[in-house]
C-alpha cells in the first residue's frame, strides 16, 4: 500500500507585519533531505535557507536583526558560530540568542529563526 504524503507543516516560512519580516525556523533541509554530512555542512544548509527567505523579499543576512539559534548539542556553539560569521558582511551583527534543546524536526542538529528590517522605500 502507498503512503500518501505528509502535509506541508502549518506555518509560513515569514511573515511581514509593521515594516519587519519574521522567518519561520529553518533546518538544514535541502532537496527535501536533511543535510548529514557534517554539523558545519548542515549549518551553512540552514543559513543559506535563511538566506533565500530573506532573498525573495529583496534582504540580506545583513538585514537581520535578531536571531535565534537552537542547538541540539551546545558542543557545536563555536562551530555555528564559525559558520554564522561568514553570512554577515558588516561590522553590525543582529542580536541572538542561543539555546541548548533535546530535540528538533528531522533530528536536525540546528534550527534558526530570525526578524529582518525591511527596506524603505524612498
Amino acid at each position: 500500500m502507498a503512503q500518501t504524503p505528509a502535509p506541508p507543516p502549518p506555518y509560513s516560512d515569514a511573515v511581514e507585519a509593521n515594516g519587519m519580516l519574521y522567518v519561520s525556523g529553518q533546518i538544514g533541509r535541502a532537496n527535501g533531505q536533511l543535510v548529514t554530512e557534517s554539523f558545519p555542512a548542515e549549518a551553512h544548509q540552514v543559513m543559506k535557507n535563511v538566506g533565500e527567505i530573506l532573498r525573495k523579499r529583496m534582504l540580506t543576512h545583513d538585514d537581520l536583526v535578531s536571531v535565534t539559534i537552537y542547538l541540539k548539542d551546545m558542543k557545536n556553539y563555536a562551530a555555528i558560530n564559525e559558520v554564522y560569521r561568514t553570512y554577515f558582511r558588516g561590522a553590525r551583527l543582529p542580536a541572538r540568542v542561543c539555546i541548548a534543546v533535546a530535540e528538533l524536526p528531522l533530528n536536525a542538529n540546528v534550527e534558526i529563526a530570525g526578524i529582518a528590517q525591511m527596506k524603505r522605500v524612498k
